[in-house]
């Protein structure tokens, strides 16, 4: 046994195999605090009611208020239902909604001039987005009072929301401020004789929380912007009563209310009216205190988590954008390069003169028992002459018995100890007598003409290898759908992209077709990566070889039938592919064909098979954040033509490859379970490639359904004899007598209770 073959056996031997569950409880975390940044800024953000306090509504019951409160003063206590009005000749300006950062502090400066204290009630999600300006308004010796957290409607919220509201905005002021205050003014309350019922059981909510309501006695009504002599008279007394006059600073353009403050102050001042807080003027105690600690903390994370929810949702805001704009510039990107690869194979552009030299199909196999022989006798069945090699990598099924009891011309079988594909297929390369080389995966059929189809190419001395077109055999079901809707659509639009490039990064191993020279020149098929296809190919782009494409070379693959199956092989691709692009890193520096699939091969697997798939879950995230707050029928037309895009893209395709589009019915579920599934394998990948951990190989199940589609060619190829299946049987009873199961290098597999024979009809030679 060679040095290198020993090396590989060894790392498999040796892999850790270390279960990640840290980036998981991570990832959790992460799309958790997502969505709770997301909820606050919707609860905050959208659930806030913009209506003008002193607009229109309608006037509910009023049986419930008593007589007492409707005909008492301004600034009710409603747990004990008693009531206080302002002094006579006494002012108690009072501003509303704010604080804003243009209109606030033009107040503040008028009121400073004026040598007058106000009261202002704040709105909690107003005082996390400008803390500085509630800071100023208790600064200058300003009253601060609450205006709910969000501007909802008390009368109406129900009990739940109520508490929030308050408790929420006290801990915004408190925070801010490092005060506290019970003074409150419930959205759309006026005057005491206007209060409902359902006001007065927010009053008496609000009370029994240790709240005093502030009502007013008189209002400017510069929500309605009347003009500056409108809003004075408005504000100027009728008589000598002390009145409570409601002003806003914030909601709207208030320049008029700046204006009309500097008229109306000295005006009153003048005809001897004083002014001050509404305690002031209501000759109480000042309701505010000092912040305990505990609220004014609590109070600064509420502001820190409003702040951050804030610039997530824009830095959010502007990551969509861009996903979107360079997804659908993809998108047009790849129906343009193939709409030009498919002119430039159709005006039937020849590579040169026709490759009618032998080639030799390399077929590596491990436990391929169940499909081995149908793929050799479609190889057989090649209109191309065809030397086969099936190489049994250390089988524990009895393949190459299968293989060999055939006795079919022109294959060969090579039995080595397991050392893994890369190894089977350098064994492979160096038993080739042709120059030309096709390999083909174990559980692969070729169509008649899919090996001449594939090496035309080498017509052109600067081709070094040839992608063909792989096809789900078992498209049956939503998951075979899901998976033959991504062959057509995804890898093989991305394929002519590639090609007209010249930077493909994947030929692969289900078929594809190599130049011998160039496998040696750079050392054959390296096993330091689990996607050695991947590797292969972008060793050879960096050694000054073209790689193509050749849709016309069809070969049929099995994909896995279940979740599990096809987490397993994703998983495997998408980190072994992560592993080839660090490898070859160097090549985006690098001159030549070499150059090319660093500056757009590499850059275009990083942006699309790795940043758009971890930015998914967001995208999923916001889409229900959008949906609960936001406007759901544009979200919907938003995904709606993301889905039709898609749609158009999935019927080019089928029509390229010459399939029927019925599949694409499935798109729109595909969007549910498949797409989730394949970011969330991009996900693990990553962070299992972060945290160093090596990947242990991880075979696919075989389901022994190579049988072709009906029409193909193939059909009357693939009958197993009944030699073979005679020595499968014996096969199988030797395996059963001498261990019920069997367990290798961590895989497990089960002897079939049943003969193999009964698994297949000679006389249709299919699969069942």
């Amino acid at each position: 046994m060679s040095k290198n073959r020993r090396r590989a056996r060894g790392r498999r031997g040796s892999v850790r195999n270390v279960p990640l569950r840290t980036h998981w409880l991570l990832l959790t975390t992460l799309v958790l605090t997502l969505s709770a940044a997301l909820l606050l800024q919707g609860y905050t953000q959208h659930m806030f009611d913009s209506t003008a306090d002193g607009a229109e509504r309608e006037q509910g019951p009023a049986q419930a208020v008593p007589a007492q409160i409707s005909s008492g003063g301004p600034v009710i206590e409603g747990a004990a239902g008693r009531t206080a009005g302002p002094q006579a000749r006494t002012i108690a300006l009072t501003f509303d909604d704010g604080p804003d950062p243009l209109w606030t502090p033009q107040i503040l400066d008028v009121l400073r001039r004026n040598g007058v204290h106000a009261t202002f009630f704040a709105v909690g999600t107003q005082v996390a987005a400008h803390p500085e300006l509630a800071r100023r308004i208790v600064a200058d010796g300003h009253q601060i009072g609450l205006h709910t957290f969000t501007h909802t409607n008390l009368g109406t919220a129900p009990g739940w929301r109520r508490s929030l509201e308050l408790r929420e905005s006290q801990l915004a002021v408190a925070g801010a401020t490092g005060v506290t205050s019970p003074l409150l003014r419930p959205p759309y309350s006026s005057t005491s004789d206007a209060l409902t019922d359902a006001d007065w059981s927010a009053v008496q909510s609000a009370g029994e929380h240790g709240y005093l309501t502030v009502l007013t006695t008189q209002d400017s009504e510069d929500w309605r912007r009347p003009g500056v002599a409108q809003i004075v008279a408005n504000s100027t007394p009728k008589d000598q009563a002390g009145q409570i006059v409601l002003m806003h600073d914030a909601g709207g353009d208030r320049s008029q209310t700046v204006t009309a403050l500097e008229q109306l102050i000295p005006k009153l001042k003048a005809a001897g009216f004083r002014f001050g807080t509404v305690s002031e003027a209501t000759a109480l105690p000042d309701p505010v205190q000092r912040a305990s600690a505990a609220d004014h903390w609590q109070g600064l994370a509420l502001i820190t988590a409003l702040r951050t929810s804030d610039w997530v949702l824009a830095a959010l805001s502007w990551l969509l954008w861009a996903a979107g704009a360079i997804s659908v510039l993809r998108a047009v990107a790849v129906l343009v390069a193939a709409r030009r690869h498919k002119r430039m194979r159709g005006r039937g552009k020849a590579w040169g003169k026709p490759v009618t030299e032998p080639v030799t199909v390399i077929v590596p196999a491990y436990n391929e028992s169940a499909g081995i022989e149908a793929a050799v006798r479609s190889l057989l069945a090649s209109d191309h002459p065809v030397e086969i090699i099936v190489v049994d990598d250390g089988s524990t099924d009895g393949t190459a018995d299968l293989v060999e009891a055939l006795r079919l011309p022109g294959v060969r079988v090579i039995r080595q100890q397991n050392a893994g594909k890369p190894a089977a297929l350098n064994t492979g390369i160096a038993a080739a007598s042709c120059n030309l080389l096709v390999m083909v995966d174990g559980d692969t059929v070729f169509e008649p003409d899919a090996v001449r189809m594939i090496v035309q190419p080498f017509a052109n001395r600067r081709v070094g290898a040839v992608s063909g077109n792989a096809k789900v055999v078992n498209r049956g079901g939503l998951l075979g759908r899901w998976q033959h809707i991504e062959y057509v659509v995804g890898f093989n639009l991305d394929r002519r992209l590639f090609d007209l490039a010249e930077c493909m990064p994947t030929v692969p191993g289900a078929v594809g077709a190599f130049r011998r020279e160039a496998l040696l020149r750079i050392g054959g098929v390296s096993d330091t990566t689990l996607a050695e296809d991947t590797d292969l190919t972008m060793a050879l782009c960096r050694d000054g070889w073209r790689v193509v494409y050749e849709e016309r070379a069809k070969a049929w693959t099995e994909a896995p039938a279940s979740l599990g199956a096809l987490w397993k092989q994703r998983y495997r691709w998408c980190y072994g592919t992560l592993q080839a692009m660090w490898k070859h890193r160097g090549a985006l520096t690098q001159r030549g064909q070499a150059g090319k699939l660093g500056r757009r091969g590499l850059l275009y697997l990083l942006m699309f098979q790795v940043l758009l798939p971890l930015l998914a879950p967001v995208v999923d995230v916001f889409a229900v954040y959008g949906l609960v707050f936001l406007d759901p029928v544009r979200i919907i037309g938003l995904w709606s033509a993301f889905l039709l895009l898609q749609v158009a893209m999935g019927l080019y395709a089928f029509r390229l490859d010459k399939e029927r589009p019925g599949a694409l019915w499935s798109l729109p579920l595909q969007q549910f379970v498949y797409r989730q599934l394949m970011y969330l394998v991009v996900i693990q990948s990553v962070f299992t490639a972060i945290a160093g951990s090596r990947l242990r190989w991880q075979r696919m199940e075989r389901y022994g359904s190579l049988t072709v589609p009906a029409g193909s060619p193939l059909q009357a190829t693939t009958a197993p004899t009944p030699q073979s299946l005679a020595l499968a049987d014996s096969w199988v009873e030797e395996a059963r007598s001498a261990v019920p199961a069997m367990q290798y290098q961590g895989y497990h597999s089960a002897i079939p209770e049943t003969p193999w024979s009964q698994y297949h009809d000679p006389g249709q030679g299919d699969a069942r």
